[in-house]
């Protein structure tokens, strides 16, 4: 299926607990259907001292989203769904709200 959801496209999440808050994807995993969101879903992980990381402790990391917790947000600033359109010889992808073209 097309890639409805691309790296460094602004998303609002629209379920769990960052419930409404929006960031830029940093990463889309597509076998997993799954996309990790910059600050969002904060998860904490207690690391072992090593020779890289001397310190150790609890670090905050970002964990992986289901994509269909979150949606691309418009222009105008409200969550959209995504559809495709053909522009000439270039299949583009299409706000649902807007109908304008989203970049990336």
């Amino acid at each position: 299926m097309a890639a409805k959801i691309k790296k460094g496209d602004r998303v609002v999440i629209l379920a769990g607990k960052d419930k409404g808050r929006q960031g830029a994807v940093l990463k889309v995993m597509p076998k997993e259907e799954r996309v990790v969101v910059e600050g969002l879903n904060l998860v904490q992980r207690h690391t072992r001292p090593t020779q890289a990381d001397p310190q150790g402790g609890i670090k905050s990391k970002e964990a992986a989203l289901h994509v269909s917790n979150v949606a691309i947000v418009d222009s105008k600033g409200k969550p959209t769904r995504v559809g495709f359109r053909v522009d000439g010889d270039k299949k583009v992808r299409v706000a649902k709200t807007t109908g304008e073209v989203i970049n990336g």
